[in-house]
């Protein structure tokens, strides 16, 4: 039975609905009324909702953004119903056209909240780097030119980017209310334009893209390999959808100690180096079936 599944975003006002399947390969679609739906039968039947103000398509899911006239625990199973009857009717989610008959997709970006009050979550609806990767001052961005620019601001303190999105550390003297504005035009008309989010070729050549190659995890003692799996299962999604990361540094056979850093809006939060560190000590402990198991929590 064809299933959707309902994800809550750090915007209360936007919803995904995330597919088994993926609907859109290295394309993603934005929706702002239903005229511009002419390529997307699902998202032209969803304006028909009188509570959907954007419809956004990309990967495996449907994300949509609701007017204030309604809360979305009150309509979000009944959405979620629409979509799969449409789905196992055998209605159109996309069509396809030629490349050369493709319209330019404007570039979406969004800010979310994270639990760091020092860092905010820019989210795209475009992939934009293959491999997470933090810069703490602009002496180290050589291998991308927008968080290069982002330093270029006096709010910026550090730059954390991964998939989708740019998590933005400010420095404390500066008010969100004030700069989020700026800095979401700011990134949304930098990738408009063609620039360069992360150079691709020159990360290969740094220590965090060695880390993430088969080679570096095959080299690894049986324990460590199992770390970094419950790390990537368990650990990074969540921590991802708060705009951080959390990588795998060692693991010490005799002490039982395990050290990872902590990256983006987790570095440096007044409550996550506490919170993970449990969290994922009980996690592996329970895991591992050794209680001797210790977590070493590292500011990126």
């Amino acid at each position: 039975m064809f299933k959707v599944n309902i994800k809550e975003t750090q915007n209360p006002a936007i919803l995904k609905f995330e597919f088994p399947d993926f609907l859109s390969y290295g394309s993603n679609f934005e929706y702002k009324n239903i005229d511009e739906t002419e390529n997307s039968p699902l998202a032209k039947k969803l304006f028909y909702l009188p509570f959907v103000k954007t419809v956004y398509i990309s990967g495996n899911f449907i994300a949509i953004e609701r007017f204030s006239i309604v809360e979305w625990a009150d309509v979000q199973d009944a959405v979620a119903e629409e979509i799969e009857k449409f789905v196992i009717d055998g209605g159109k989610v996309l069509i396809e056209k030629d490349n050369s008959q493709n319209k330019k997709i404007p570039v979406t970006v969004y800010g979310e909240t994270t639990p760091n009050p020092a860092v905010l979550k820019f989210v795209a609806n475009k992939k934009l780097t293959q491999t997470a990767i933090e810069f703490k001052n602009i002496d180290q961005t050589e291998v991308s030119p927008l968080a290069k620019e982002l330093f270029k601001f006096p709010y910026v303190k550090e730059v954390f980017i991964d998939e989708n999105y740019v998590s933005i550390s400010k420095y404390d003297s500066y008010d969100w209310n004030d700069i989020t504005i700026e800095v979401r035009s700011f990134i949304k008309n930098f990738i408009e334009n063609g620039g360069t989010v992360i150079e691709e070729d020159l990360i290969v050549k740094t220590e965090v893209h060695e880390k993430a190659q088969e080679e570096y995890f095959d080299k690894l003692d049986v324990t460590s390999q199992q770390i970094i799996n419950i790390l990537e299962e368990y650990v990074k999604p969540a921590v991802a959808a708060d705009g951080g990361n959390i990588s795998f540094n060692s693991y010490d056979d005799a002490t039982k100690l395990v050290s990872v850093t902590l990256q983006g809006a987790c570095s440096g939060c007044p409550s996550s180096t506490f919170t993970l560190k449990n969290g994922i000590e009980n996690m592996l402990r329970q895991m591992l079936n050794d209680n001797d198991i210790i977590v070493e929590a590292n500011n990126g």
